[in-house]
């Protein structure tokens, strides 16, 4: 089975390397966890020539892929939905100190090229996934934002499990109530303490959230930023043993695109601090557009323009202060 159909929330393992890149600067520490990174193509023909200044001083985008896929897991039957896709854009400033989070939906109808069986033509994102894996789902998105990447990265499912269990549960405050569908779980509006099993529980929710696919992304990036935080906070960072655990368990659950050095990107990314890290969503017009493919996103055509013409810009985070968002309201 190809390494994209075990990932989910690459972005929760990345934006933790990110959060820890100055305790690991030196070269033999890096190389440690270089070691146990798993790599292949996941940009195909779409990938960005390397530039090694670019890494130096940047901007530079970031894929981040994943999916709900449970196959081969203990847990298998647990959870639904083989190709609940979940698609961010990571854009890391010029100068190297702010990163922006951008989800895009994964039922957004787009065009997707045509792919083995797929003669081309609108469809949702997630498609891109079934007709031609990682490397083609790259080539859809880069048609469709015009931002091409310096590289791409995914992660295996129990990552996040595993990662908010090691730094002892996170802290997530929801503007609505959320119902499980897999359980009699209910987080009411408000603050929530969540261990491990929770939180992967808790993101995988989208049909009894408020926004359907918007609330759960949104959701997703709570726990994106409890883990942030809970790292930055809790003296982790000095703590060597405790950090030699986490980064072991995020460096295994990492699949990066072959043309990504991890040394590169951790040193690249250790001013990134998680209070100049800004999360977004593509803007949109309808959730519920009626297609041949069934309901889908409809994009704001104008608005997910300019919001793409920013991140090529590098003026994404003082575009998204004009053009505020908010969470899904229950």
């Amino acid at each position: 089975m190809a390494g994209w159909k075990k990932a989910l929330l690459g972005l929760g393992v990345l934006l933790l390397v990110l959060a820890t890149g100055t305790a690991i600067g030196a070269y033999a520490l890096v190389n440690r966890y270089q070691s146990k990174v798993s790599r292949t193509d996941l940009l195909g023909t779409v990938a960005k020539p390397k530039d090694e200044q670019r890494w130096k001083s940047g901007p530079l985008n970031l894929l981040l892929l994943g999916s709900d896929s449970r196959e081969g897991e203990p847990d298998q039957g647990r959870f639904p939905g083989e190709r609940s896709d979940t698609i961010m854009l990571v854009h890391i400033s010029k100068n190297l100190d702010k990163a922006t989070v951008i989800s895009l939906p994964r039922d957004s109808y787009v065009n997707v090229p045509a792919a083995g069986p797929w003669e081309g033509g609108m469809n949702k994102l997630n498609s891109a996934f079934a007709f031609g894996g990682a490397p083609h789902a790259a080539k859809t998105i880069t048609e469709l934002t015009g931002v091409q990447f310096d590289g791409a990265v995914i992660a295996n499912f129990a990552s996040i499990r595993k990662l908010v269990d090691l730094v002892g549960g996170v802290n997530v405050c929801v503007p609505y109530d959320v119902r499980s569908t897999f359980s009699s779980k209910v987080w009411s509006k408000g603050c929530h303490d969540l261990d491990g099993d929770e939180a992967e529980e808790f993101v995988r929710q989208r049909k009894e959230v408020p926004g359907g696919d918007f609330g759960r992304i949104h959701d997703q990036q709570l726990v994106v930023k409890g883990i942030m935080e809970k790292v930055n906070a809790d003296g982790m960072l000095t703590n060597p043993l405790r950090l030699d655990s986490l980064l072991v368990t995020a460096a295994q659950a990492l699949t990066i695109d072959k043309s990504v050095d991890l040394q590169e990107l951790v040193l690249a990314a250790r001013q990134v601090k998680p209070a100049n890290v800004k999360y977004a969503t593509v803007p949109y017009t309808s959730a519920n557009l009626q297609t041949p493919a069934g309901s889908a996103v409809k994009l704001d055509d104008s608005k997910a323009a300019a919001m793409f013409a920013a991140v090529r810009d590098d003026t994404i985070q003082e575009w998204l202060e004009a053009n505020p968002q908010k969470a899904p309201e229950g």
